[in-house]
């Protein structure tokens, strides 16, 4: 195995900044700091890397929720980190990341949010079923995968923030 990336924390700040903007307090922000856990494959066999919610929440059929997982990833050029719903979330609730699949760049690590890491998830049941996760457990498995480019590519760009930012003038 190739070994090419290293996950880390980002900093309490960053944490605490995108923790209030997305649920607009800070309650116990510092303690569920504390608790986040770097994502880790489950067995030696494993492809993916779960990542751990911070916090427990419920989601109803239709729900969604935005969690700042307090991640980031580095990785060497070349390689992207693919983001998917855990496996047995997406079969038993239907479970879905908001865009499908969450793609994480080499250079997004580097952004002004630090490369925070965020998932959009969504309980898409047509079964009626209540996503019910605790904090610590694991909702999203994220796959390192290595890519080409073409021969002609002559991109120079940098990047500087996520979630469409390659595409703003």
């Amino acid at each position: 195995m190739k070994r090419i990336a290293r996950f880390e924390k980002v900093s309490f700040a960053q944490f605490q900044k995108d923790w209030e903007d997305t649920f607009g307090t800070l309650e116990q922000c510092e303690q569920i700091y504390a608790g986040i856990s770097l994502p880790k494959r489950a067995t030696k066999g494993s492809a993916g890397y779960d990542f751990y919610s911070p916090l427990s929440f419920t989601l109803k059929p239709g729900e969604t929720i935005k969690i700042p997982t307090g991640i980031r990833v580095y990785m060497e050029e070349g390689w992207v980190l693919k983001c998917y719903p855990r496996s047995g979330l997406g079969f038993k609730y239907r479970l879905q990341m908001n865009n499908t699949v969450g793609i994480i760049d080499s250079d997004y690590y580097d952004s002004d949010n630090e490369g925070h890491i965020f998932a959009k998830i969504t309980n898409d049941s047509n079964e009626g079923k209540e996503v019910v996760l605790k904090a610590q457990e694991g909702f999203m498995q994220g796959i390192f995968v290595e890519y080409g480019i073409t021969f002609d590519d002559e991109v120079s760009e940098i990047r500087n923030g996520g979630f469409g930012s390659t595409t703003k003038n």
